[in-house]
C-alpha cells in the first residue's frame, strides 16, 4: 500500500508547479488508487515528484519526456531515464542514451544519476509517475498523463527545447503551444527501437546549439557543472 504525501508538504516541494490544476483535481483520485494498490509502488512517494522539485517551472529550458518509472526496486528515483547513482548495469534505454551522447559529445556521465541535468533546467518528466514493482505500464490507466499535458502547456508559454523520443512522447506534441521551440523527434532509445533513428540523432549538441543561439548557457551533459565561487563580500570590486 502506497501512502499519500500530505498536501502541504507536497505543495512546499513542488514550488511553482503546485499551481497546476492537476494537483487539485486529478491527483487525489490517483492517490486513492495508490493507497489501495496491494503491490509495492515505485518510486517511493517522497521521490515521486523529484523532477518538479529539482527543476522549477521558471528555470525549465529543456523537457525530456519518458514513459513510466523503472519497475526494478532501487532504480527509479523520480526522474525520467535517471536511476540511483549506484545502479549497475545501466538500464538499457539509459545505456543507449549514453552511447549516443558518447558519439555526439565524446563523453557521457559516469553514473545513471541524471540529477545534474535537472539542476540545469532539464525537466526529466515521465508521463506516468508510478509503477507497481515488476510490472511495466502497470499504472498507465491512472490519469497521470493529465499532468504531462499541463506541464507541456505551461512550459510552452516561452521558448523551450522538447525531446520527444518514441511514439508515446510524440503523441503529446499537440499539447505544446506554438512558439519558438526546438522540438526533437526520434525513435525511443529502447533496444527495440534505438537503431530506427535514435542512434545518430545527436540531440545533445543540437540542444546546446539552440541554447547558444538564444544566448543561454549550454547544458553540461557529461559531468556536473563546476560550482561558481561566491563573491567576496570584503572586496569592493565585487558587485
Amino acid at each position: 500500500m502506497a501512502l499519500a504525501e500530505p498536501q502541504s508538504t507536497l505543495d512546499a516541494r513542488l514550488g511553482g508547479w503546485a499551481d497546476l490544476a492537476f494537483f487539485r483535481e486529478t491527483l487525489p483520485g490517483i492517490e486513492a488508487a495508490l493507497a489501495a494498490e496491494p503491490r509495492p509502488v515505485l518510486p517511493p512517494a517522497a521521490q515521486r515528484f523529484a523532477a518538479f522539485q529539482l527543476t522549477p517551472p521558471d528555470l525549465t529550458r529543456v523537457v525530456i519526456l519518458g514513459q513510466d518509472p523503472y519497475p526494478t526496486p532501487g532504480h527509479a528515483h523520480g526522474l525520467a531515464f535517471s536511476a540511483a547513482p549506484d545502479v549497475h548495469p545501466l538500464p538499457r534505454s539509459l545505456a543507449n542514451i549514453f552511447k549516443e551522447m558518447q558519439a555526439d559529445l565524446g563523453a557521457c556521465p559516469k553514473t545513471a544519476d541524471l540529477r545534474p541535468w535537472a539542476r540545469q533546467g532539464v525537466l526529466l518528466l515521465n508521463t506516468v509517475l508510478s509503477v507497481p514493482a515488476g510490472t511495466p505500464n502497470g499504472h498507465k490507466a491512472l490519469s497521470w498523463q493529465a499532468l504531462a499535458h499541463q506541464v507541456l502547456q505551461h512550459t510552452s508559454r516561452r521558448p523551450t527545447a522538447y525531446v520527444l523520443w518514441g511514439n508515446q512522447a510524440q503523441a503529446l506534441e499537440k499539447h505544446i503551444r506554438p512558439g519558438d521551440h526546438l522540438i526533437l523527434r526520434t525513435a525511443h532509445p529502447s533496444p527495440l527501437s534505438a537503431r530506427r533513428g535514435f542512434f545518430g540523432s545527436r540531440p545533445f549538441s543540437a540542444i546546446n546549439a539552440w541554447l547558444a543561439a538564444r544566448g543561454e548557457t549550454a547544458i553540461s551533459w557529461t559531468e556536473p557543472p563546476a560550482p561558481q565561487a561566491p563573491a567576496n563580500p570584503g572586496n569592493p570590486t565585487d558587485v
